[in-house]
């Protein structure tokens, strides 16, 4: 039984009392509407037409409720459903309980003045009076209850639905739709799109914590397979970025056009297959390049570096070495020597191997080919 319902069963209203209430009702309901308006701004506009006239229904409806209880004639069920929507209501609105409650308090006050100046009249015994008071503000306390109820259940729902709305988005980003889905799944997730989005690849326990340091538009994908997770980051200052990110295990693709999120997203996950060092992508690009297609590249080796294949091993290596470094240092004896911490006449020896070896050393062609073949150093495999 709620504290209304044990107040009503203590406070005795006769048939004269309760029809003198009831005669009250409208304008008492009006007067609460009127108080509302006046002593609550953020209802100032809300309730002026179609808003207005469903609130003073609420209120007539609530008052004729509390009637039914206080006269033993029902339970006031209807008014706590009532009001239980009128606190949903709020959500949809966009308005906190504050200023709802704060109505609830006016109306509070209204009502009772109301109500006791029909009452007191009708000849309810002064010993009633204060029974008459304890019911009307416990049971607007339960109305302010159910209200709150109703406002925390459609904030609850609201949350989880966007959140749904939220993580379908960072799916269709995943998976490369089209600009038609992605700006339909951005609307319903009430999400701006920004101009860019830079996918950041992480172990999936760590995707919650470092979204919450990042911008609240984010985007976060913790269930991907090999427990990892993905956050899309818009707009963002990469150096800042980086920074906020150097305590954990992230790689950082490259910023794109929001639509092609995913093509960030794949640029982090080959980063993530070369090493698991890499944390900035735009610093291993020509690892990344050079590794696109493994099988072009190492037939671009077998093919250029083929004169190798008849010196032995060690004595093949030596000369890879030393043929990258000149073609990095553009030629410069001393700068190769330094590079291979050897002394210039063992780098001017090893050249004339390698021109032997490789007659055409100077064609752009052949440099360009070898320039890439020794780009990456020897596989392991």
């Amino acid at each position: 039984m709620s504290h209304a319902m044990r107040r009503a069963t203590e406070l005795a209203l006769d048939e004269k009392t309760v029809t003198a209430l009831r005669a009250v009702l409208r304008t008492t309901a009006d007067e609460v509407v009127r108080a509302i308006i006046d002593e609550v701004p953020s209802y100032a506009n809300a309730l002026s037409g179609r808003m207005g006239g469903t609130i003073r229904r609420a209120v007539r409806t609530a008052l004729g409720a509390y009637l039914d209880l206080a006269s033993g004639a029902g339970g006031g069920g209807g008014a706590g459903d009532a009001a239980y929507e009128l606190g949903r209501g709020e959500v949809r609105d966009g308005r906190s309980m504050d200023a709802l409650l704060s109505a609830y308090r006016v109306g509070a006050r209204v009502a009772w003045r109301g109500l006791a100046a029909g009452a007191v009249p009708a000849g309810l015994p002064a010993a009633e009076v204060a029974k008459f008071a304890e019911l009307t503000f416990a049971y607007i306390d339960e109305l302010s209850a159910a209200s709150a109820a109703g406002h925390a259940d459609e904030l609850a729902a609201r949350g989880l639905a966007h959140e749904r709305h939220l993580e379908q988005l960072a799916r269709d980003l995943l998976a490369g739709s089209s600009t038609e889905v992605l700006q339909a799944a951005a609307q319903r997730a009430g999400w701006q799109p920004p101009t860019t989005l830079t996918a950041v690849l992480l172990p999936a326990f760590q995707a919650r914590p470092a979204y919450r340091l990042l911008d609240p538009g984010t985007l976060v994908l913790d269930d991907l397979p090999d427990s990892t997770g993905v956050l899309f980051v818009p707009d963002a200052d990469r150096s800042h970025l980086l920074r906020q990110l150097v305590s954990r295990s992230a790689v950082v693709g490259p910023a794109r056009p929001w639509t092609r999120a995913t093509a960030s997203y794949a640029r982090a996950v080959r980063a993530r297959s070369l090493s698991l060092d890499i944390r900035d992508t735009e610093d291993h690009l020509a690892a990344l390049v050079l590794s696109a297609d493994p099988d072009a590249y190492a037939d671009l080796r077998a093919r250029a570096l083929a004169p190798l294949l008849a010196l032995p091993a060690t004595s093949a290596q030596k000369l890879e070495e030393t043929l990258r470094a000149w073609l990095l240092h553009q030629g410069r004896r001393e700068d190769v020597a330094a590079a291979l911490f050897v002394h210039p006449q063992t780098v001017r020896y090893r050249m004339g191997q390698l021109r032997d070896l490789f007659p055409d050393l100077g064609s752009p062609l052949r440099v360009l080919e070898l320039t890439l073949a020794v780009g990456l150093p020897p596989s392991k495999d």
